[in-house]
């Protein structure tokens, strides 16, 4: 494997590929940028298939972090570290303060916290052998249910902004809302949408998740291959990243897209072609902020009101990338990376 091939040199700032054979850890830890500050990312566990496709995870997430703390004007850099391994089957305390002890040796850095696969648990073992951690168990951040609703909301401010563009109107009452994936964050932003008279299609692998978004929110359920090309008037999209591709595109239904996962787009020209036939995109990293603001809120010893607040700033972070977007005639990706470059340049 050619790290080289995997990451611009020039770009990020660092890349680790670490194992310990004692606690069983293979993982990696990407820095891409620290202009801001420390590096601040979440730690995920995943069953990777090789180290090669843990490495373009990472790196792709790092460079994500960076660009999203940028946008919410936080103090802080983007990394991500990222395991490999079964977080149903493999976990265990010494493989977490291994990482521990890796991340100690960073000096401030990086700091790690939750991601998909860890719990505060994981952070208490990781925080035995550093302090450069967060979401350890009675934080702000260990209440993934704070983290999440904060998540969605954020998105759903980003929801209703982007409506106001395209339609004039911020309101939700009767607009036809496709919600893919039913997570913490994906079951909190139907809570937000049907209490705001939105109609919700909604999909996931996990049926009993499904079934509760039928019964508490009066959704309709399609399948997962269904989903994008639903008919709609917003494709949302709050699982794993990469559903905005050459395949995908064609298919599409909606007017806007909006959504919670990470990277929705597959590679950076897909944002240009969602502009060409007319969908408009609500840049992923500028919505779904609202859990690393709550991360910043805990590091900096901050209320979950004092958090909230900053939280709602994203509508108006959204509406200033969607004027950028006017005034310069690009796509509302472009747009996005290139405010963030243009604040990571000062």
């Amino acid at each position: 494997m050619d790290l080289r091939s995997l990451m611009s040199l020039d770009d990020y700032e660092r890349l680790e590929v670490i194992q310990d054979v004692q606690s069983g850890l293979t993982a990696i830890i990407a820095i891409h940028n620290t202009k801001l500050g420390p590096a601040l990312g979440g730690c995920r566990m995943w069953n990777y298939p090789s180290v090669e496709d843990a490495v373009k995870d990472a790196v792709r997430l790092a460079r994500g972090m960076t660009y999203k703390s940028a946008m919410a004007e936080l103090p802080f850099g983007g990394g991500k570290a990222v395991i490999i391994g079964d977080p149903a089957r493999h976990k265990n305390e010494r493989l977490f303060r291994a990482l521990g002890q890796f991340i100690d040796r960073l000096q401030g850095e990086y700091v790690t916290g939750m991601d998909v696969g860890t719990t505060s648990t994981d952070m208490d073992w990781v925080a035995k052998e550093t302090r450069h951690v967060t979401d350890v168990s009675g934080s702000l951040g260990a209440y993934g249910t704070f983290t999440a609703d904060m998540t969605a909301y954020g998105v759903f401010l980003g929801m209703r902004a982007s409506l106001k563009k395209v339609d004039g109107s911020e309101s939700l009452s009767g607009k036809v809302v496709a919600v893919q994936g039913l997570g913490k964050v994906g079951m909190f932003l139907c809570h937000y949408l049907a209490l705001s008279g939105a109609k919700l299609v909604v999909s996931d692998l996990n049926e009993e998740l499904v079934q509760k978004a039928v019964q508490q929110y009066g959704a309709r359920a399609v399948s997962v291959q269904q989903i994008t090309q639903e008919l709609c008037d917003i494709y949302s999209p709050c699982a794993l990243g990469g559903i905005i591709n050459d395949k995908t595109i064609p298919g599409f239904q909606c007017k806007i897209i909006a959504g919670a996962a990470n990277n929705q787009l597959a590679e950076d020209r897909h944002g240009d072609e969602l502009h060409r036939r007319g969908i408009f995109y609500a840049p992923d990293y500028v919505l779904n902020a609202g859990g690393i603001i709550v991360t910043a809120a805990e590091l900096n010893n901050n209320s979950p009101s004092y958090a909230r607040s900053c939280v709602e700033r994203i509508y108006g972070t959204v509406v200033k990338v969607f004027d950028y977007a006017d005034q310069h005639a690009v796509s509302n990706a472009k747009a996005a990376n290139q405010l963030t470059e243009q604040l990571l340049s000062v």
